[in-house]
This record gives C-alpha cells, sequence and structure tokens, in this order.
C-alpha cells in the first residue's frame, strides 16, 4: 500500500533528521535507509530529498562534506546542533499529532 504524498509531506524532515542524528549519510544511502527502515512504503526520490537537504543546510540544521570512502567521492550530510534541536521539536509535534489522530480515529471502539 502506498502513503499519500500529502501525508509524506509533513514527515519528511523528522525523518531525515533522525537518520542523520545517528550517522553521516549521503543522499543515495539516506534514500535506501528509509525505504529498508519503512519496509519500502516510504521511498524518496532524488528529486524530493536534494531539495529537503539544501533547504535544512540554508536553516543551519545539517552540514555537507565531501569525504572519499571506498574509492568514491561522495558529498555527505551530518546534522548540527540546530538541526538536533529541530529534530527534537519535530518529534514533539509528531507525537501530539499521532496521539491525536489515533484519539479521533479511535472513538467508539471498544
Amino acid at each position: 500500500m502506498k502513503v499519500n504524498k500529502e501525508l509524506m509531506k509533513g514527515s519528511t524532515v523528522i525523518l531525515i533528521l533522525s537518520l542523520l542524528s545517528k550517522a553521516e549519510m549521503y543522499g543515495y544511502e539516506m534514500i535506501k535507509e528509509i525505504e529498508r527502515k519503512s519496509d519500502g512504503v516510504f521511498s524518496f526520490k532524488e528529486g524530493t530529498l536534494y531539495p529537503i537537504l539544501h533547504s535544512l543546510e540554508m536553516e543551519l540544521c545539517v552540514e555537507s562534506f565531501w569525504a572519499e570512502k571506498g574509492g568514491r567521492k561522495r558529498k555527505y550530510y551530518r546534522i548540527t546542533k540546530q538541526g538536533q534541536a529541530m529534530l527534537k521539536e519535530k518529534e514533539q509535534e509528531w507525537s501530539l499529532f499521532s496521539l491525536s489522530v489515533n484519539r479521533v480515529i479511535g472513538e467508539g471502539q471498544a
């Protein structure tokens, strides 16, 4: 089952920041990790991911750097202190949102 793109829009930043809070990653690696961790439910295209990363970089929530690993030079991203603060805020926001949705859709059930 595919998730509506409108639902995904509000979740992309928290997914990216959450990944980067655990490890530095390059773009394609993030795409594959999100897909793997969601059992294929979330599937990002590069055209979706990179504008978000660039926006987070402009907001000083992530920073990029070039590194060579395994003989390949790639642009990696890491979360900053500002990004950690944003992630915490997004996690609280998500918790409130999901709790509230579950309360509404759960009404009337035994």
